[in-house]
């Protein structure tokens, strides 16, 4: 079985706050990788399940 990967990539607007938030119960089910960048270097990645 072949896995498909799609690469998205976004943009947000500056924060007041110093939290972010990811609704997984808006995700599909699958394996997903969150990759946290600072200027063009991940500094921390995870994956988890849906």
């Amino acid at each position: 079985m072949n896995k498909k990967s799609k690469k998205l990539k976004g943009k947000l607007p500056p924060m007041p706050d110093h939290e972010i938030y990811l609704n997984v119960n808006a995700l599909h089910e699958g394996e997903y990788e969150l990759k946290i960048i600072n200027q063009n270097k991940i500094i921390k990645k995870t994956t988890f399940k849906k």
